[in-house]
């Protein structure tokens, strides 16, 4: 069932979540309350061409992140044993989360029925938030475009707080 239309806003809390991730073990949204911001993105798939610009895109701006007191954290429908092989080969020096039965991509309501050649299929509309320390929706960027996206949501870490 598609959840399109259901993305949390701006403003609002951020869907919990408590996920298995490379090379964490397991990671909660509520561990960073008080101390970090959370750039949460959606990608469709590991090693395919646009998740790795995206996911190579966060990489190379990785520094910018850290000052502005902000975590990475990429998350899609692949098991932890794929997001290690994809953090290894493209050296990305932040969580990959594993959401293999898509629970947390329907709270975010990215989880919608897409189409290739004629076939309707449920998959990840790429999407990203940027979470502020206190749990909220600082902005959000639904059916994200790949170039050009990490500018602009590197230049959105100047209204955190």
């Amino acid at each position: 069932m598609a959840t399109e239309g259901k993305v949390p806003e701006a403003g609002k809390r951020a869907p919990a979540f408590n996920l298995p991730a490379y090379p964490e073990g397991k990671v909660r949204l509520s561990q960073f309350k008080g101390e970090k911001n959370v750039l949460l993105y959606f990608y469709p798939k590991d090693n395919t061409p646009g998740c790795t610009t995206e996911s190579c895109d966060f990489r190379d701006r990785v520094a910018k992140f850290k000052r502005n007191d902000t975590v990475i954290l990429g998350i899609s429908p692949d098991s932890v044993a794929s997001h290690e092989k994809f953090a290894t080969k493209f050296e990305l020096p932040f969580t990959l989360l594993s959401d293999e039965n898509h629970e947390i991509a329907e709270k975010y309501g990215v989880w919608v029925e897409k189409m290739n050649y004629g076939k309707k299929y449920m998959g990840i509309q790429r999407s990203t938030f940027l979470i502020d320390k206190e749990g909220k929706i600082a902005a959000a960027w639904p059916k994200v475009k790949v170039n050009g996206h990490a500018e602009e949501v590197t230049a959105a870490l100047k209204d955190l707080k």
